[in-house]
């Protein structure tokens, strides 16, 4: 991104929620971490040429420990003769006894307070993601706490901004179309305007590329409702306009913004317990039984407590080599008690070996068990909070809070936003009309359809957009909460939200509870839910014909 093209600012997202518990665990071994040593080990290389070319970095990979980031970039500037001017942000951190640990998510304003005092690198805690982009802007186009709508603009840019090549082409559900098939996408650039508008851009000559289709897929990433709640600006993603504006480059406009809610948002995690897991194949006949077998046996080992069984049917019938023909039973376990969690587990699984099931092996060997994480997430008022900007000469500035803020409504009702019942999937014979009257097709969604989906703690969202305007109209009326239930039956005992996003051809699904208590506690095979809008897009249905190839 340096050497590049040109660029104002560098930023740098490295906090997820279980980045946070990976920090906290290094907190409590050692006070002078918590903090991404990643960042700094890349400052190395690149401090000194983002200082030559002007180019500002701001990042929150400060992490728990914002001020231990900052000492030790000074420390790295000396070192190599580079005198750098540190800001850094802090007031995120909250006192929490029963919790490893517990951070507000902070807004853009301190941000733009040590940029504006001459900082070259600003250092931050836990902010929002966008505020990386949102603080910069601030700095620069002087917006004030009321100017709402250019807030919430620069909220979306960074919100496409923050997980890097997701909007060049990067996890894209149309890969194989891009110019060089997903293999090396370049990094986004946006192009921030004083009424908050962006263009959606990367360097010349990088890879990937820049279109409606890939700023639609990560605008869908990690959402929940129209209004993307912010501690600054609440933001309407229904309001968001793209046009394209020429190769790679995309124009995001006319994003509406309302009062931020009265709250901080505050995660929260905590050390669960510890864990284990083995997995048996089972390969050939009598899949069933041999699982049954497996789960008895062990069950009478170690007990019925925390024990988990995953029954992945992979096997194929009459294959000709032994993985096809198998199955994978996983097994976790998850216990207070290291040991018993540990080798007392995945020993007593081995000893299966020679006494269980016919063709019994396992993939692993016996191993000890690791700690894991819980996130949660709560509030505090945003008053309540003191946020501070430790300027590059060391002035420390409060950061006071929003004086107009607007509490938000509770999600809609199962069926969504739409007003329509829903209704179940039909299994039509291809070629046979539609309920519509349109003749179909047996295919898969993801012929007419892109998804993107993500994780937020335990819940999880599936955004699923059309390629064209026929699309949308059929997709809309088509993709209900149950028919969604239908097409993947792990959520069919959830309480599905359903949001439509008509500027962006896009339907958005919350589903509350999918991940359990987060990535970090998670033994499901998929525990971030990445790969949920690709299982949705693979699922056979009743395409209409006439939506075959539709506009890209």
């Amino acid at each position: 991104m340096l050497d590049g093209g040109d660029l104002d600012v560098l930023t740098g997202d490295y906090l997820a929620e279980l980045t946070m518990l990976i920090l906290g665990r290094d907190l409590r071994r050692d006070p002078e971490t918590g903090y991404a040593k990643t960042f700094l080990r890349q400052m190395e290389t690149c401090l000194g040429t983002a200082l030559d070319r002007g180019v500002r970095v701001v990042t929150n990979a400060g992490g728990l420990n914002p001020a231990g980031l900052a000492a030790a970039l000074r420390t790295l500037g000396d070192r190599l003769g580079v005198p750098v001017r540190i800001g850094y942000v802090e007031g995120d951190a909250l006192p929490r006894p029963d919790a490893l640990t517990a951070n507000a998510y902070l807004g853009a304003f301190g941000i733009a307070a040590c940029l504006s005092g001459g900082a070259d690198v600003v250092v931050t805690g836990r902010v929002t993601d966008a505020s990386l982009v949102v603080g910069p802007g601030i700095a620069h186009f002087g917006w004030g706490r009321t100017e709402l709508d250019p807030l919430a603009g620069a909220t979306v840019a960074g919100h496409l901004l923050e997980c890097g090549t997701q909007v060049t082409g990067g996890n894209f559900s149309f890969f194989t179309e891009l110019p060089d098939g997903g293999y090396r996408p370049g990094f986004p650039i946006a192009e921030l305007r004083a009424d908050g508008s962006a263009v959606l851009t990367k360097h010349p000559g990088t890879g990937g590329a820049v279109s409606t289709e890939t700023v639609t897929a990560q605008l869908l990433y990690e959402v929940g409702g129209p209004g993307y709640l912010g501690p600054d600006v609440v933001s309407r993603l229904d309001s968001v306009t793209l046009t394209p504006d020429g190769p790679d480059r995309v124009r995001v406009s006319g994003v509406a913004g309302t009062p931020p809610p009265p709250t901080l948002k505050v995660g929260v995690t905590r050390l669960g317990g510890f864990r284990n897991s083995m997995t048996f194949v089972l390969c050939g006949l009598d899949i069933e039984a041999k699982a049954a077998l497996v789960r008895a046996q062990l069950t009478d080992s170690v007990g019925a407590d925390g024990l988990e069984f995953d029954l992945a049917r992979t096997d194929h019938v009459d294959a000709a080599d032994t993985e096809a023909a198998s199955a994978l039973l996983h097994v976790h376990l998850r216990d207070a008690d290291p040991k018993r969690a540990g080798r007392a587990f995945s020993a007593a699984a081995v000893e299966l070996a020679l006494a269980s099931y016919p063709g019994c092996t396992l993939t692993t060997p016996p191993g000890d068990a690791t700690p894991y994480g819980v996130f949660s997430a709560d509030e505090v008022p945003q008053d309540g909070v003191r946020q501070v900007a430790v300027l590059p000469s060391g002035e420390r500035v409060d950061v006071p809070p929003p004086v107009l803020t607007e509490r938000q409504p509770a999600p809609g009702p199962e069926s969504g936003t739409d007003g329509r019942a829903d209704t179940a999937p039909t299994h039509a014979q291809a070629g046979t009309p539609s309920t519509d009257g349109r003749p179909t097709r047996r295919a898969a969604l993801g012929e007419v359809v892109g998804a993107r989906s993500g994780d937020k703690g335990g819940d999880a969202n599936l955004g699923v957009w059309a390629r064209s305007d026929a699309g949308y109209g059929w997709l809309r009326g088509w993709l209900t909460t149950d028919r969604l239930r239908g097409l993947l039956p792990e959520t069919a005992d959830l309480a599905v939200h359903r949001y439509e996003l008509p500027n962006l051809r896009a339907v958005n699904f919350v589903l509350p509870g999918l991940l359990g208590q987060g990535v970090a506690a998670s033994t499901r095979f998929d525990p971030q839910a990445k790969a949920l809008g690709e299982l949705l897009r693979s699922r056979i249905v009743d395409l209409p014909v006439d939506l075959t190839g539709a506009g890209r």
